[in-house]
């Protein structure tokens, strides 16, 4: 995969684990606030947020589990919380409808992918359902499958 995709943005992260995990039924593009010694240590790619979810809570959505690491070039004045609850920046509409569909049995809000699009900091968040573990056999049976084939293909 190429450090930016088809649409000109550059990719930061990508939640493997949540494509893992659910099946994403939809994905919907959502700004994050962030300090700016958590948008430095982005352009370095110092993020983890394989654990990390969404909740929503009084007409707002955050960010939880999702860890930042600072510079060690970070300013004295400043006590960086590497796993501090960010705040996601959605329009009432979005977020009453994904209340709403995440109040239907089994639906949940997974972020999948942070990038910086025309330089701002944006978190793909999609609505998902859980997998079961014949799901997780079978995605991994297919994974596999696919670099056989990509074995057997490049051979001749």
């Amino acid at each position: 995969m190429s450090e930016h995709d088809s649409g000109g943005r550059k990719r930061i992260a990508v939640n493997k684990r949540a494509r893992f995990d659910y099946h994403i039924d939809e994905r919907l593009e959502a700004g994050i606030a962030l300090e700016g010694w958590e948008v430095k240590a982005l352009r370095e790619g110092r993020v983890q947020f394989a654990d990390s979810y969404v909740l929503l809570k009084d007409s707002e959505a955050f960010l939880f589990g999702c860890q930042i690491n600072p510079l060690p070039t970070a300013s004295t004045h400043v006590t960086p919380d590497p796993t501090r609850t960010r705040r996601l920046l959605l329009h009432r509409r979005e977020i009453d409808r994904l209340t709403g569909l995440v109040e239907r049995k089994g639906s949940t809000v997974v972020p999948t992918a942070m990038y910086f699009s025309k330089g701002r900091v944006k978190v793909e968040i999609g609505i998902a359902r859980g997998k079961r573990q014949h799901d997780k056999r079978r995605t991994e049976k297919d994974r596999d499958w696919q670099r056989q084939r990509a074995r057997i293909m490049k051979r001749g």
